[in-house]
């Protein structure tokens, strides 16, 4: 297609390794089994892996400072001193770190919420006018020095200072990004300490994602004004880089900022297309490869978009890159041989991307025969093929849209419930102990027989009901012990789904996920829980809640289709989780929870592409619920998120309660529902499952008083922020007795105030 050799970059690679390595370094470091030199070197092999696998699949532009111990956000909070008061006297720096991320005697952690519209969990920094700020450069600089000990000319990769602020929390009032002029000198440093470790001129990729939002970003000029201050910085060429949508406004700014490059997002920003006439002669790092998704890249239509995009940009000045980085993606596919192959053939991890660049790079630059042998022909092959296996079926929409009767007739249906003032409960999940994986790991590898399998989930089941009974719990969970993951449970059960053995990706921490593949229409082949909580029902005479994941999450949650209407496949999920609802309450359960944690993250960043998705989202969930009987009291839970541009659509979702996770922000996220009036119930989390910190009582009543501040007596429920499957026990015990007890202390003072 051109002469020319086209170049290669990857955003950024998966910081936990190809078998989670350092996740299991990490938790031997947070339980004291290694000490902080063999987690960094656990750290520092793995960084080395991965640039070698970059280098070895012929990507010229490679970065560092692209992976994390725990957090990039944390990372950028720690280089410029913004360390929060209640941490300031701890002199060990990983003591430090650590702190900040899990909380710890000093006070708890600070606040985790979604990186944009992911389902990566980010650390928020926060700020004050007058704290002491300053650049402490060692961090990059020593990446930088690693990768070139390994023969590496790296680009270094810095969260951008519109995005550090913006996504930031100011907490003696007055917005974050108001401190832009402190924090741009700091930054200028950053850069000269870069450029003086560098021999010779280095690449320094400033990530400000926030450009491609219109909900929080500010005015493009903003952009223009920190590049224009950063491109001073001798010694250092400058790439812009955003991901997840368009960014033309941005672009249109810098038309005339002397910057190296500017890196768009042509996958979810096909918009960017718009933004090329104000290039103004940069290279452009054309994100054209899905480093959100785990779908083999159609080379014909790559091919395709690269001559549209050649016809404004001179191939000499085109980058090859992945839309954004493959943290959100598996590391390699190299393990999944228990696969279906057709499934399998089909998909790309991140290791694979690489490859994909290569591919795409070397068929434009014609270093590749043409004809019916070689990658072009083999790609064609696989999206020409026609198989069965990937039909989607005609869109199975429940039965009804809605649920009989308003919330509020619902409500005096459910006074049969007989639930106290302040009803105490947990969101789910109880400690996912070793004994209980190896339990299911020995069941599924055929060790133990099912009768083995059945009585050891039951005795872990007569177990959590037992303890909340003695805590004083009011609403009951059977503990979830036959489930590896909220989604992946379910999607086990349903068909059109595959599953990867290796197929982790980072959450937040240590903590990662293996999402579902969805390959086909769902449907549901026989009841999915309804055994399980008929029989922890029976052990108790309080009412104990099904647990259901909703369609939406289910989907966001799992790596759906590229080819194939998202909401199609939401409505197939959706069918199916009404049959299971209609299941449960024809058994005799009461209270029926379904999940919707990553409701909001399914937002599109830009309002014009807003609406499509609230309104099928919402259908979606109603669809779900439709078959709940008035007298049957339906729950849904959300994780961290900024509500306040979302709240019409929760209020649509019609659920009788919504429980949020609010114990880092206090009530800030809640004053949304206080000031729009939501009248439904609501659980605002008064204990931070995130952390290993025990709460005490008296913690905890005032946290049930701050929240009464906002919502009333009546509607206002006492849980945690979220599942308790990632704590142990000897944390869960005395947090939730205490929070139980708190909720019956809160409870007697508002009799009495009454």
């Amino acid at each position: 297609m051109t002469s020319t050799k086209i170049q290669t970059c990857v955003t950024g690679f998966p910081s936990i390794g190809e078998n989670r390595e350092l996740k299991w370094a990490l938790e031997k470091y947070w339980s004291g089994q290694i000490p902080f030199e063999e987690l960094e070197s656990t750290a520092a092999a793995l960084r080395k892996a991965a640039w070698l696998e970059q280098k070895s699949a012929g990507i010229d532009y490679i970065s560092c400072c692209d992976s994390s111990l725990y957090d990039r956000m944390l990372d950028t909070a720690v280089i410029f001193g913004a360390v929060p008061e209640r941490f300031a006297s701890i002199e060990d720096p990983a003591e430090l770190y650590f702190a900040m991320a899990r909380g710890n005697s000093s006070g708890p952690a600070m606040e985790m919420t979604k990186w944009f519209n992911t389902n990566y969990h980010y650390i928020m920094p926060e700020l004050k006018q007058n704290q002491a700020y300053e650049c402490n450069s060692s961090l990059p600089v020593s990446r930088y020095r690693e990768a070139i000990s390994h023969g590496i000319v790296p680009r270094v990769n810095i969260i951008g200072p519109v995005t550090f602020l913006t996504l930031s929390r100011r907490t003696d009032g007055g917005r974050a990004i108001d401190l832009l002029p402190v924090f741009i000198p700091l930054y200028k440093k950053l850069l000269e300490d870069i450029a003086s470790a560098a021999n010779g001129r280095v690449l320094v990729q400033i990530e400000e994602p926030v450009a491609v939002s219109d909900t929080h970003s500010p005015t493009p000029d903003v952009f223009r004004q920190i590049c224009d201050a950063l491109a001073e910085v001798k010694g250092v060429d400058i790439i812009f880089s955003t991901y997840f949508d368009h960014a033309t406004e941005a672009v249109k700014a810098l038309r005339d900022v002397p910057l190296y490059g500017i890196a768009l997002d042509f996958v979810y920003g096909p918009e960017n297309l718009e933004a090329l006439e104000y290039l103004n002669g940069k290279k452009l790092f054309a994100g054209v490869v899905n480093g959100r998704n785990i779908w083999k890249n159609n080379y014909s239509r790559t091919l395709a978009l690269y001559e549209t995009i050649s016809r404004k940009v001179a191939p000499e000045n085109i980058v090859l890159s992945t839309s954004c980085s493959l943290q959100h993606v598996p590391y390699s596919l190299r393990s999944e041989d228990k696969l279906d192959q057709q499934v399998r053939e089909r998909l790309s991890f991140a290791v694979e991307k690489l490859h994909e660049l290569a591919d795409l790079s070397s068929i434009i630059s014609g270093n590749v025969a043409a004809g019916s042998n070689g990658p072009l022909a083999d790609n064609r092959a696989v999206f020409q093929s026609r198989s069965a296996l990937f039909e989607m079926s005609a869109d199975n929409e429940a039965a009804r849209r809605s649920r009989e009767g308003s919330r509020m007739s619902r409500k005096t249906a459910q006074k049969a419930l007989n639930l106290p003032l302040l009803p105490s409960t947990t969101i789910g999940s109880f400690p996912q102990t070793p004994a209980l994986r190896a339990l299911r790991r020995d069941y599924k590898k055929g060790v133990i027989r099912s009768e083995e399998y059945d009585l050891g989930i039951k005795n872990y089941i007569h177990e959590c009901i037992v303890f909340q009974e003695e805590a004083g719990l009011d609403v009951l969970v059977h503990g979830e012990p036959e489930r590896n993951d909220m989604v992946e449970y379910f999607g086990e059960q349903l068909e059109g789904f595959a599953f990867t053995s290796n197929g982790w990706v980072q959450s937040y921490g240590s903590r990662c996920v293996k999402p579902p593949v969805i390959y086909g229409s769902a449907a549901r082949v026989r009841p999915m829980t309804v055994d399980i909580i008929k029989y922890a029902q029976s052990l108790t005479s309080k009412p104990v809640k099904g647990m259901l994941t909703g369609p939406v999450t289910i989907l966001n949650w799992s790596f759906a289709r590229d080819d194939v209407p998202r909401e199609k496949i939401c409505q197939s999920i959706a069918a199916a989780i009404s049959e299971e609802i209609d299941d449960l309450q024809r058994a005799g359960i009461r209270i029926i929870q379904v999940d919707e944690a990553a409701f909001k993250e399914g937002y599109p960043l830009r309002r014009s592409k807003r609406e499509d998705y609230e309104k099928w989202a919402v259908e979606c969930f109603r669809d779900a619920v439709s078959t709940a009987r008035p007298e049957t009291q339906v729950h849904t839970h959300m994780c961290y998120s900024d509500f306040s541009d979302i709240f019409d659509a929760i209020e649509a979702l019609d659920a009788d309660v919504i429980s949020i996770e609010t114990s880092r922000s206090g009530n800030d996220l809640l004053r949304i529902f206080e000031h729009r009036g939501y009248s439904g119930d609501i659980g605002p989390g008064v204990y931070d499952i995130h952390s290993p910190r025990v709460p005490s009582q008296a913690e905890l009543e005032d946290e049930i008083n701050s929240r009464l501040a906002v919502v009333p007596a009546e509607s206002l429920w006492v849980n945690p922020d979220c599942g308790l499957k990632t704590r142990k026990w000897e944390e869960v015990k005395p947090a939730i007795r205490n929070m139980a007890a708190a909720a019956v202390n809160a409870r007697k003072g508002v009799v009495h105030r009454g």
